[in-house]
């Protein structure tokens, strides 16, 4: 069976357009250079609990960390030569402006909530609470290719650190 890394490497991301948090829209196959998508579930509303039953699911727990990682090592990302980088969930633009403003974010935050890009790509999603959610995955696209392909993400608050070190060892 051919593993997910194996599948997208070298494979171009689909032409969709992703609506951005700063109101543009993104794609990501005509990006010229590096850059980093990194993908989560869902992070949750501040004012309402995780799904019901959210920590049961394996590899479900950990968005915000996740973001927030990405947000810290976002400079070093960049020196290290990624042009750009963003999140990527399934959830609407509205609420991840929210999430961006609220977590600060230092970049922007695209919705596949059509899952057109997902589908595009036949990256792996799951149910929870009614809704389809992308698994946790990084990309690293390059001109519009996938270059390297970080999955499963077993320790979201330290995928970025990991996308660091990999980015450093092709410098």
């Amino acid at each position: 069976m051919e593993t997910l890394k194996v599948k997208l490497e070298n494979k171009h991301v689909p032409t969709v357009g992703l609506p951005a948090t700063d109101g543009e829209i993104v794609d990501l196959s005509s990006l010229k250079g590096l850059t980093v998508l990194y993908a989560y579930p869902r992070t949750s509303p501040p004012d309402s609990p995780p799904i019901e039953g959210w920590d049961q699911i394996p590899g479900a727990r950990g968005c915000t960390p996740q973001c927030k990682g990405f947000a810290s090592h976002y400079r070093e990302i960049l020196a290290a030569g990624a042009n750009r980088v963003f999140g990527l969930s399934t959830q609407d633009t509205p609420y991840q402006f929210e999430m961006k403003s609220r977590l600060g974010l230092p970049f922007e935050v695209l919705s596949d909530a059509d899952l057109k890009f997902a589908s595009g790509l036949d990256l792996p999603v799951f149910e929870a609470g009614g809704m389809r959610l992308l698994k946790r995955l990084t990309l690293v696209i390059e001109d519009g290719t996938i270059r390297q392909v970080f999955y499963p993400v077993d320790d979201p608050a330290g995928n970025a650190l990991d996308v660091l070190t990999w980015l450093q060892s092709k410098a």
